[in-house]
């Protein structure tokens, strides 16, 4: 069954070969070569300590090779993959293979006076083989953020079943984030906090929190190191190898944007 990101996707393709097939005299659409001069693609590439996602380690304390690319059009619409190195779902339950999140996304972006707002739908997808009767960790969510000045605040609200826990529909995550220019060494000061509700099963519910500076180094890279922690209930979040992956940490990680 096709995801709505996956939707979007082909949306936008047929746009631009419906654009290719009309006559330059149709006036409805643009030319091929206008639409594609509009259409922004960056890719990246990303090296960290661990993987952690709203909090939760993703990678048992182990690193993480994440990376991906976006396609924006000058319209304000988008799409994009993103993918990282995963161990959660097998040291979760030996009989799983999956080891890799791929995620895709859509939305659109638009600023209305000092508010830049964000909308969009996001498909995780965790590949590979799952015994009988596991619940499937894929999870479609759909968002909306709004930011005005260093502050964005931003929702996420699942249509499926969250990360695999069962009868979770409609879970929701929610996070303020703030960003500030120090003036000391171009470093970037950032703080967030966010909390994870999950339907029909509050002890899994949890809030995060996270400190951290960053530099741009040049030639688009940039270094960042954070202080992250959570409140997450350990009999909820320990794995089958003991670890609980609420735990407090330094991340620190490496990007690269082309």
């Amino acid at each position: 069954m096709m995801t709505r990101p996956a939707l979007l996707a082909c949306l936008l393709c047929s746009l631009g070969a419906t654009a290719a097939a009309q006559t330059p005299d149709t006036g409805f659409f643009p030319k091929a070569a206008t639409f594609a001069n509009d259409v922004t693609v960056t890719a990246n590439v990303a090296l960290a300590n661990e993987y952690r996602y709203r909090g939760i380690g993703q990678t048992n304390g182990r690193p993480a090779l994440q990376g991906g690319f976006d396609l924006v059009h000058a319209s304000g619409f988008y799409v994009g993959n993103w993918n990282s190195n995963i161990s959660w779902l097998s040291d979760s339950n030996p009989g799983v293979s999956s080891s890799l999140e791929m995620d895709f996304y859509g939305g659109y972006k638009a600023t209305t006076g000092p508010v830049a707002w964000d909308v969009g739908v996001l498909q995780y997808a965790y590949p590979g083989s799952r015994p009988d009767g596991f619940t499937s960790p894929d999870t479609t969510e759909v968002y909306a953020s709004a930011g005005a000045g260093p502050v964005v605040f931003k929702y996420s609200h699942a249509l499926t079943n969250l990360f695999g826990f069962a009868d979770t529909k409609n879970s929701g995550y929610a996070d303020l984030t703030g960003t500030m220019n120090t003036g000391v060494w171009g470093m970037t000061a950032t703080a967030h906090v966010g909390h994870q509700w999950v339907h029909n099963l509050s002890a899994a519910s949890y809030s995060d929190w996270r400190v951290g500076l960053s530099k741009d180094l040049g030639a688009s890279t940039v270094l960042a190191a954070a202080w992250l922690d959570t409140n997450a209930d350990r009999s909820v979040y320990t794995n089958t190898r003991g670890r609980y992956l609420g735990k407090g940490m330094v991340l620190i990680s490496l990007t690269r944007t082309f």
